[in-house]
C-alpha cells in the first residue's frame, strides 16, 4: 500500500504553481519548523528535484511525488494525503495512521 496519495487536482496545482512539466518530480521532506506538522518542531517541505534513494513514490498526472529514504521517518506509520483546498488556491496535507 502506498504511503503518498496525491489527488489529480493537487498534481495540477503543483504543475501550475511551480511551472512543472510531465516527467518532473516533487520531493517531500521533513524540515525544522516552529509550527507543528505530523511531528512537533517539524513540517513537510517540498522541492523540485529528481529522486536519488526514494523510500516511497507515486506518479500522478505525469509528476513523480516521492520521499527520500533519509526523510521517511517523518511518515513512518502514516499515509500522506495531498489535496487542494480554498477553492483550488492552496494545498492541504493530511496524515492518517496506518492500521
Amino acid at each position: 500500500m502506498s504511503t503518498i496519495h496525491v489527488s489529480e487536482q493537487a498534481a495540477r496545482w503543483y504543475k501550475e504553481e511551480l511551472n512543472l512539466n510531465e516527467g518532473d518530480s516533487i520531493r517531500f521532506f521533513a524540515r525544522y519548523s516552529s509550527g507543528g506538522g505530523l511531528h512537533p518542531g517539524f513540517s513537510l517541505g517540498i522541492a523540485v528535484e529528481k529522486p536519488k534513494h526514494p523510500a516511497e513514490q507515486t506518479e500522478v498526472s505525469g509528476i513523480q511525488f516521492f520521499m527520500e529514504d533519509h526523510d521517511y521517518w517523518y511518515l513512518k506509520g502514516h499515509q500522506l494525503h495531498v489535496d487542494v483546498v480554498d477553492e483550488g488556491h492552496d494545498i492541504e496535507y493530511r496524515y492518517t495512521e496506518v492500521q
